[in-house]
């Protein structure tokens, strides 16, 4: 009989851009909340449950083939963000315990500049107030005006900064209410120019919107997997440059985060230490046991990913909310999208005409099928691969009956 894990490899599933056919118990009318999380597509489960149907056949003798696994997927996810090699990938719970994992191993000095910015998501926030709070760190915190609006404003105010003084900038690649796509490049020449290093919170692009770390010289990056990626809640991923490991500080390190950490499990007596060398790869922030069968959902996700490529699922998500936005905006709404393509992500945040209630207006598109969200009071429509083009009007007609029902109470 053949193992679990191998038939689950064998079996062949196609993405198609517009085909929501891989998601057969997706409720809504039109899902448009990947950037919030994305539903798990039929290949996602079936490696879930082959992962624990053959832990339930043979427990702790399934352990070496979902290894292999884990192992698939650290390349995978590396290809993905453009990293050099496969070593340069640990795999973590989600986007905060990848941040919060660099903002404690790293070789802050008292009194520090960390730069920020405003309107970023508080996984991006909290792990370098913290730090701040343990390593005694100012944080400083710009503006993100200046970045959509094609002045070149916002990456001089951040030179400025960087000319006072600065050991990391933390940044989004993708801002979670308005979309926007940070221009990593520039940041990271800026911070290579200054001596600073930069760390970026992938969650709202990877899986959707391309980033390269090595072009842009990022030095750190995290990234759940539950949203872009259309993983499970629980997964993610932490790139770190190699060039970086040396100065890092494994302030999070477990037992596995050792050297030949499990020999003492395996070969006999005379094994078990307690003094061997944390790893100097990415992989020493996972210590302990991760989520198995997450990671093998995570794996079938990132495979559809690939198959289509970033480059068009990117392109596609926009040629969705093209039609959508200026329609939106002939009706009154005001739109938070760059105007310039090349700053967009596979999001548009919206405000409603004549002070509707936002959460009101939710509500309402709820009711009519339509997965949407509110982030700090901003209408989000978030489409992806399986969206189909032609969604976009039944979002608009949803939405003028949304507004019509709130503006008659």
């Amino acid at each position: 009989m053949r193992h679990t894990a191998e038939i689950d490899r064998d079996r062949a599933f196609t993405a198609k851009l517009g085909d929501r056919g891989l998601f057969p118990h997706l409720a809504p009318l039109v899902y448009v909340n990947h950037a919030g999380i994305s539903p798990p597509s039929r290949p996602v489960r079936l490696a879930m449950m082959a992962l624990l149907d053959d832990y339930a056949a043979q427990g702790a003798a399934a352990f070496p083939a979902w290894y292999a696994q884990r192992l698939r997927l650290r390349e995978k996810l590396g290809r993905l963000i453009g990293a050099a090699a496969a070593d340069d990938i640990a795999l973590v719970q989600s986007t905060t315990r990848g941040l919060t994992d660099i903002a404690l191993c790293f070789p802050w000095r008292p009194r520090d500049r960390v730069i920020l910015f405003e309107g970023e998501f508080p996984a991006n926030v909290t792990p370098w107030q913290r730090a701040a709070a343990i390593f005694d760190l100012e944080v400083v915190f710009l503006p993100l005006g200046g970045f959509a609006d094609g002045s070149g404003s916002g990456l001089a105010r951040l030179e400025g900064e960087l000319e006072r003084g600065a050991r990391l900038v933390a940044v989004s690649a993708v801002q979670f209410q308005t979309g926007l796509r940070m221009p990593l490049a520039a940041i990271g020449a800026l911070c290579r120019a200054h001596g600073a290093e930069l760390c970026v919170d992938a969650v709202q692009a990877a899986g959707a919107t391309p980033v390269d770390v090595e072009a842009a010289g990022v030095d750190y990056l995290a990234c759940g997997g539950h949203k872009w990626l259309m993983g499970l809640e629980g997964t993610g991923f932490l790139y770190i440059r190699r060039e970086r490991l040396p100065s890092l500080r494994p302030a999070v390190a477990g037992w596995l985060s050792h050297e030949d950490a499990v020999s003492f499990l395996l070969q006999g007596p005379g094994k078990l230490r307690y003094d061997r060398p944390i790893r100097q790869r990415a992989d020493f922030v996972e210590g302990g046991n991760l989520n198995a069968a997450g990671f093998a959902g995570l794996e079938a996700a990132v495979d559809l990913i690939l198959q289509i490529g970033v480059e068009r699922i990117h392109e596609h998500a926009n040629r969705f909310l093209d039609p959508l936005e200026e329609a939106l905006r002939e009706r009154g709404w005001e739109s938070l999208r760059p105007g310039d393509p090349a700053l967009r992500g596979c999001s548009l945040g919206v405000r409603p005409p004549g002070g509707a209630s936002v959460v009101e207006l939710y509500r309402e598109l709820t009711r009519l099928g339509i997965a949407c969200a509110i982030p700090d009071g901003v209408l989000r429509f978030s489409p992806h691969w399986p969206n189909a083009l032609d969604e976009w009007e039944q979002v608009l007609l949803s939405a003028d009956e949304a507004l019509g029902r709130v503006a008659t109470r």
